[in-house]
């Protein structure tokens, strides 16, 4: 059993999940609402190169469809990053990937820093697909970097750390978007530019940190450099125990084999943990928290906030944000991953459903455009301490090492087809629709919290193979222990297919 030691005495591994969130996270924070506050100015700007070029203004409707397009090529490069996960995190090591992704962060912030004097708005959109890459890759390798570097009594707080600074870039953005600071027409395109700073920050500093112990023995074969980074990260000589699990993994990769995501579909043992990845993702992305960030300030016009008063409302949002999910990193260990999801999920569908109703009536009263304020910052409190954090957490505990890259890189394609769903179709579900849109992430945030309810099991204080016992009996197979010699062996059957058909073997030597 691992030690309950606090953080403070894992300064290593501290550090090194703050280079690592500060550098990759942060940006995808600071991307989904750096182009909210300035959106007028830089509709006006396409505006006015569009005149340049054909000596007339773009229509209304099509502005709609060119501005959407801009926000939705984000989650777009997101989409394709998270297809880049498996093969990088293969071949460059979870570290090494961090480091190769600052490329698709430095070129961009060039890119749409210079897009002004260019009269270029496609340096925009193209600058965002990249830097939506940039997101995609950093979303899923640092979750799983942290995850496994970390000892499992502290895997779900060090897991939500990720989240906590993709919160703290969302309110720097709000921020910087204040109109007396960068929220203006001359200042956007350096508020743009700014996203590659953390990027550059990394490259310089998260060489000196250790790749995850896991990828260097288990992927490399490397056990004394494992063993080395190990001890480092826990600041203790004695790591064999965690070494010893390490060496399970190893005997289930050479079992299985690394498994494809081709593979990871037809793997009856896999079957519900990879159900279970699906709809938690698109339960986190549809139940609506992007639209919140991405037209945060036209969903408050429309619910009535004074337009003066409505980037500082956007900022107590984006400040409540960081708040709950800093709590959350300090009770999800204490709660466990399955009852924040529960409540979060709860919370959410409950202030949609009000939302809907203060939408509607928002004329009869005065106070109604405050309550739909407050609906809308409890839905940032219930997403904030559940929806937004623990499925990245629990994306690693449901895996082990053979099947986490694949894994992720599914767990990631699903996020952000679903962020690029609600990115592109919500301005148009708000007119069509109007107050009525909410309603649609009220049930799909209902939807998800029945299948959570009923299907998902509690991870905490779980090894990679006793989630896999949680599941076993879902998926129809069996995990059986026997003694070998001086060996447990655990042998995971799936009767099913064939009777006695072993589908992976776990050796730990006792001694």
């Amino acid at each position: 059993t691992q030690p309950e030691s606090p953080l403070g005495s894992y300064l290593v591994l501290a550090l090194a999940t703050l280079v690592s969130a500060f550098g990759s996270s942060f940006q995808y924070g600071y991307n989904v609402a750096a182009i909210n506050s300035p959106s007028q100015f830089m509709q006006s700007f396409y505006n006015a190169t569009y005149f340049e070029r054909y000596n007339s203004y773009i229509d209304d409707s099509y502005l709609t469809l060119l501005w959407s397009i801009s926000v939705s090529m984000y989650p777009l490069g997101g989409f394709f990053g998270s297809l880049m996960v498996a093969p990088l995190v293969n071949k460059l090591g979870r570290k090494g990937t961090l480091l190769f992704n600052n490329i698709f962060s430095i070129v961009p912030a060039i890119l749409m820093g210079a897009s002004e004097s260019a009269k270029s708005s496609e340096m925009v959109i193209v600058g965002r697909v990249i830097i939506g890459v940039c997101a995609g890759l950093s979303s899923n390798v640092v979750p799983m970097y942290l995850g496994e570097m970390s000892p499992k009594n502290l895997r779900g707080a060090i897991g939500v750390v990720p989240q906590l600074f993709i919160t703290i870039g969302i309110l720097v953005a709000q921020i910087f978007g204040l109109r007396s600071i960068l929220g203006n027409a001359e200042g956007w395109p350096v508020m743009l530019a700014l996203t590659g700073i953390p990027a550059v920050i990394e490259l310089l500093v998260l060489p000196f940190f250790p790749e995850s112990p896991r990828y260097t023995l288990i992927q490399k074969g490397d056990t004394d450099k494992a063993r080395r980074d190990l001890q480092k990260l826990r600041n203790r000589e004695d790591v064999d125990e965690e070494i010893e699990e390490m060496h399970v993994e190893d005997q289930s990769e050479k079992a299985e084999g690394r498994l494809s995501v081709l593979t990871l579909f037809s793997f009856r043992s896999l079957r519900w943990q990879l159900i279970s990845v699906f709809i938690m993702n698109m339960g986190q992305q549809l139940s609506g928290v992007n639209a919140i960030y991405y037209y945060a300030d036209s969903i408050y016009l429309s619910a009535g906030v004074e337009e003066n008063n409505v980037q500082y409302v956007t900022i107590a949002t984006g400040s409540i944000n960081v708040i709950m999910t800093l709590i959350a990193v300090f009770i999800i260990e204490a709660s466990g991953r399955k009852l924040l999801l529960l409540i979060g999920f709860g919370i959410c569908c409950g202030a949609c459903t009000v939302l809907t109703i203060t939408l509607q009536f928002k004329e009869t009263a005065t106070w109604i455009p405050y309550l739909s304020a407050a609906c809308l910052i409890i839905y940032v409190i219930g997403h904030a301490i559940g929806p937004s954090p623990i499925p990245y957490v629990v994306t690693t505990e449901m895996f082990r090492q053979s099947s986490r890259p694949a894994a992720f890189m599914v767990a990631g394609s699903v996020h952000w087809l679903s962020n690029f769903t609600v990115g592109l179709i919500f301005p148009f579900l708000e007119k069509g629709l109007g107050p009525f849109s909410f309603i649609v992430f009220a049930a799909i945030c209902l939807a998800t919290l029945l299948y959570i309810l009923m299907i998902v099991p509690e991870t905490k204080n779980k090894t990679f193979l006793e989630v896999s016992q949680l599941f076993a009996k879902r998926n129809k197979t069996r995990i059986i222990m026997e003694m070998e010699n001086e060996e447990v062996k655990f042998l995971v059957f799936e009767p099913q297919v064939e009777p006695h058909t072993v589908l992976s073997v776990y050796n730990l030597n006792i001694n």
